[in-house]
């Protein structure tokens, strides 16, 4: 069988138009294609190989527990998700976990517990869910609703109710919304599909002061935040905010699905046996990955590398932008970082990837506006040099024409 591009669109529902590059190979921060062509990673798998590709510590639990066992379901517990699940709680402020499959179903979770523990103490009036516009928390009906981007969930039928959004870092504009009748608030503590959007530090606790005023949830999805991006564990540490819900995937498995909804006991209880679940959820292989890249990505040297790598990427990206003038900004904390384009480049940030790639360099956009990059959380400094020479050579590709 010839395996290429074109066998995509024979068999594959055409809701994604991806590369023409077939990567088969990846090693730390580099990956070969099909011809033997190699790209520096700085895409990470849209935030999720925290720890790059084949990471000796993640290939080792992989092979250790796929000779154990692999698969049980929720009938029965098993040891690598206990594990994990006692580590998640004590290194946050959580003490309870719910695992699932990808940040969409822990956001899902997050929304069912939050709406169930309104009502279970203060009545069915007590539904409202405010997010945020350019918010994005996933693809399941719930949840793509409840994100801040319309196009993502008008054109499917009626939407789920009672979900209302405002911009972010508006705190007026949020305290106007907010009521008694407000069961839960969903934020992101950095935007990243929205356009790697940091809020302010009055913004993020003016949140936490209305939502403990009115009895409603604070839930921070920190799906993409989460695991070391921002040079934090959580982003929440950072913000000295602390939410009462929290969800966590992507860079979680380091490239295994796993997703996470962790909470306090008493918000916790309110899922009663029966009342949500997951045939997937706290797999055995998912979670003894999980574990490793946890242990790897939670130490000081790896967490501080962050903040470092990050300020080499804003000098090369300053650099770059000082010859060519194509950003107005780069925005952004840790190894999650936006390079804003100029008006003179305006909805042009997917040209600036398409180059990249063309020039072995691989990476994102954040909106039509923004060129993202969220690299391996351990990419070398040798890797982030010669990936930025790369993409330096993209904008003049770009820029020229």
């Amino acid at each position: 069988m010839t395996v290429n591009r074109e066998l995509f669109d024979h068999v594959m529902v055409p809701n994604y138009a991806p590369s023409s590059v077939i990567p088969v190979r990846g090693e730390g921060s580099r990956v070969w294609d099909q011809e033997g062509r190699e790209f520096i990673d700085f895409a990470g798998g849209i935030a999720v190989n925290c720890l790059g590709h084949c990471h000796p510590a993640l290939v080792s639990a992989l092979k250790e527990q796929g000779e154990k066992i692999w698969h049980l379901s929720n009938v029965m517990t098993n040891e690598p998700a206990l594990r994990l699940a006692k580590k998640l709680t004590d290194a946050t402020f959580a003490e309870k976990v719910y695992f699932a499959n990808s940040g969409a179903e822990a956001n899902e979770a997050a929304l069912k517990l939050a709406r169930r523990f309104a009502l279970d103490n203060f009545g069915e009036q007590k539904s409202q869910i405010i997010s945020f516009n350019k918010g994005f928390h996933g693809r399941t009906f719930f949840t793509v609703t409840v994100g801040g981007q319309a196009a993502y969930s008008d054109g499917f039928g009626p939407k789920p109710g009672d979900i209302v959004h405002c911009d972010y870092n508006d705190l007026a504009a949020f305290e106007a919304l907010i009521s008694d009748n407000t069961c839960a608030v969903m934020m992101e503590p950095l935007q990243g599909e929205g356009g790697i959007i940091s809020p302010t530090k009055e913004f993020v606790k003016g949140v936490r002061e209305l939502c403990t005023k009115h009895n409603a949830l604070l839930i921070f999805d920190e799906v993409q935040t989460g695991v070391g991006r921002t040079g934090e564990l959580y982003a929440y540490q950072g913000l000295n905010v602390t939410p009462d819900i929290l969800t966590t995937a992507k860079a979680l498995g380091g490239g295994f699905p796993i997703g996470a909804m962790i909470t306090t006991t008493d918000i916790a209880q309110h899922l009663k046996v029966g009342t949500h679940g997951s045939t997937y959820g706290g797999n055995p292989l998912a979670c003894a990955v999980a574990e490793a890249a946890f242990d790897t990505v939670n130490t000081p040297e790896v967490l501080s590398g962050v903040k470092e790598k990050s300020a080499l990427f804003r000098e090369l990206l300053t650099a770059i932008n000082d010859k060519y003038n194509v950003f107005s900004e780069i925005r952004g904390e840790g190894l999650l970082l936006g390079a804003v384009v100029t008006e003179q480049f305006k909805g042009r940030a997917k040209e600036f990837l398409v180059a990249g790639t063309e020039e072995g360099v691989m990476s994102l956009v954040a909106g039509a506006d923004v060129v993202r990059f969220t690299p391996s959380l351990v990419i070398p400094d040798a890797d982030i040099r010669e990936g930025m020479a790369r993409f330096e050579k993209a904008v003049a590709k770009v820029v020229n024409g």
